[in-house]
């Protein structure tokens, strides 16, 4: 039968651990489910794909790309018996998939490990953990933090970041006027608000031309600093037309909407040589993927871990005091895989 096995189901410890990411996730299904083979059908759904057997799925076929149930967790442990009151049953579940499936690419591994399974019912991913084979194909990120205090000058204090606003509406000299005031008052890192990119009233090369001029005005009065991160959201091609543009006009660090743009497209810029300047991450978009508490991704994932391993060097989260609340948990576990991910730095 499918939930034993012996290729679907494995113990992480016969796993050889450079051919696989292991995808944890959070499952919930009616007391009556066999929580097994609900995983097992999960790990064949995102690799093989069949449910019944077809003559392509040979033995080799099904060793060298399936999917492995490595773990089910359920809490509370029912071991003798569910009570009567009980009407979900709660999961861990834990699948190693062969990375060689997919590539190096964000939008094949992210079809993999949360593609079909997305309209499963109670399924959210987790966490996602690399072998080291995996992660050496990644660059990571130009600057990191450390490589930011290296451009400010600033070691010994929090580092202050602060948006433009009205979020958009602004003529390339209002936005420098505001910059200015923002700058001289001791903000190391100003932004673009990330519904600006490049509309017909406040065109990406004026604004970086007015904006970085208010800057070395701003930074000579103050004797600091100052970075400003210009967004360049766009299109593939354009982003990166985007990212020349602004550079070539003056900009000293760009911005990206990751999440709207996607991870692949993030990291064309982030790894072109000839884009030598921080790129901040904005993190609009997320909490459409990380909201629910039953379905998508975790916080943590696609706020942290994902974009650090997209190559970005500063990444916008969200804190427990602002509009858009999150809990201070979240925050702290974003911390730790944004380390987690910093595995060059």
């Amino acid at each position: 039968m499918m939930f034993v096995d012996p290729i679907i189901v494995q113990f992480p410890e016969n796993l050889d651990r450079e051919r696989f990411i292991i995808a944890t996730y959070y499952c919930a299904a009616k007391p009556t489910t066999n929580m097994l083979k609900f995983a097992a059908a999960l790990a064949i759904e995102q690799t093989c794909g069949t449910w019944l057997k077809v003559p392509g799925e040979t033995p080799e076929v099904r060793e060298r790309a399936i999917g492995r149930v490595v773990g089910v967790y359920e809490a509370p442990s029912y071991q003798i018996g569910i009570p009567e009151y009980v009407t979900e049953r709660q999961f861990i579940i834990r699948i190693a998939y062969p990375w060689q499936n997919f590539g190096t690419q964000f939008s094949m591994m992210l079809s993999t490990v949360i593609g079909n399974i997305s309209s499963s019912g109670k399924v959210k991913l987790i966490d996602l953990e690399f072998p080291k084979s995996f992660l050496d194909q990644f660059q990571g990120p130009k600057f990191g933090v450390q490589g930011i205090r290296e451009l400010l000058g600033v070691y010994d204090r929090p580092l202050l970041n602060n948006m433009i606003k009205p979020c958009i509406g602004l003529t390339p000299e209002k936005t420098a006027e505001l910059a200015y005031e923002a700058a001289v008052g001791g903000v190391d890192i100003i932004k673009d608000d990330e519904l600006v990119c490049d509309p017909p009233f406040c065109r990406l090369e004026e604004r970086v031309k007015s904006v970085m001029e208010a800057i070395r005005k701003a930074d000579e009065e103050k004797g600091e600093r100052t970075l400003y991160a210009f967004n360049i959201t766009a299109p593939a091609m354009q982003m990166r037309e985007n990212a020349y543009r602004a550079i070539k006009a003056g900009a000293n660090a760009l911005m990206i909407n990751y999440a709207a743009c996607g991870l692949d497209t993030t990291r064309m810029i982030t790894e072109d040589p000839n884009i030598q300047v921080p790129v901040l991450a904005h993190s609009d978009y997320t909490g459409a993927q990380y909201e629910s508490e039953w379905s998508g991704v975790s916080a943590s994932l696609i706020g942290a871990k994902l974009p650090r391993l997209a190559g970005l060097d500063m990444i916008i989260s969200l804190s427990p005091y602002g509009k858009f609340p999150m809990l201070m948990d979240t925050i702290r576990e974003c911390g730790i895989s944004d380390a987690a991910a910093s595995w060059k730095y």
